[in-house]
């Protein structure tokens, strides 16, 4: 769903990730200026695209998954990941994931321990027959459909320490975001193409 354009940018879901796209996005995730608390859980079962890029960056992260792994489970595995408002490799980020869903994107005051412990909480789930099975609520396909699901204690629990969730819409040049006031969700698509909110 990607195609290079001139000058480096990418074209993603019928709109370009342009500089001017990248800062309104960056509006979007730090609306009061630079600070240490916007996160980005990506997926690395995406692509193998994911692990290389974290491989290759100076970003904080941690992977979800606990214990030794083998090499492809460690490749594969989701990574809690802290972004730094401005820097290159969150803006590379940003431009190689955005339109791809490789992840979420969510805003947290607490540690990146303690937000790791809190997302991994939600890594197994049981169906209704009791089968253990990997939710994969840090895929924006899921978490945009699953939370309109939730009941206010369902979000309580998912919440936790996060103040509110965005990930891609279906719609080109849309980002949704996601936030619980008084144990409602609240849920407002947000243009990245220009610079209003609808």
């Amino acid at each position: 769903m990607t195609e290079a354009l001139k000058g480096g940018g990418r074209r993603l879901h019928g709109i370009g990730m342009t500089d001017q796209v990248l800062a309104r996005i960056e509006e979007i995730l730090w609306p009061d200026g630079p600070r240490q608390n916007v996160w980005m859980i990506v997926d690395g079962a995406r692509t193998v695209d994911v692990f290389r890029f974290l491989l290759a960056c100076h970003l904080e992260y941690a992977c979800l998954y606990s214990g030794p792994l083998t090499p492809d489970l460690e490749i594969a595995a989701p990574y809690l990941v802290q972004l730094d408002h401005g820097y290159r490799d969150t803006h590379r980020l940003i431009r190689q994931a955005w339109g791809n869903s490789w992840g979420v994107f969510l805003r947290s005051e607490t540690s990146l321990k303690k937000l790791r412990r809190h997302l991994r909480e939600f890594l197994v789930v049981r169906d209704t027959k009791g089968t253990r099975m990997v939710f994969r609520y840090y895929d924006p396909r899921v978490l945009r459909v699953y939370l309109p699901t939730c009941e206010a204690g369902e979000l309580r629990t998912v919440y936790g320490p996060i103040e509110c969730f965005w990930t891609e819409a279906a719609a080109p040049g849309k980002m949704l975001e996601f936030r619980v006031r008084s144990g409602k969700l609240e849920q407002q698509s947000l243009s990245i193409a220009g610079a209003s909110a609808s």
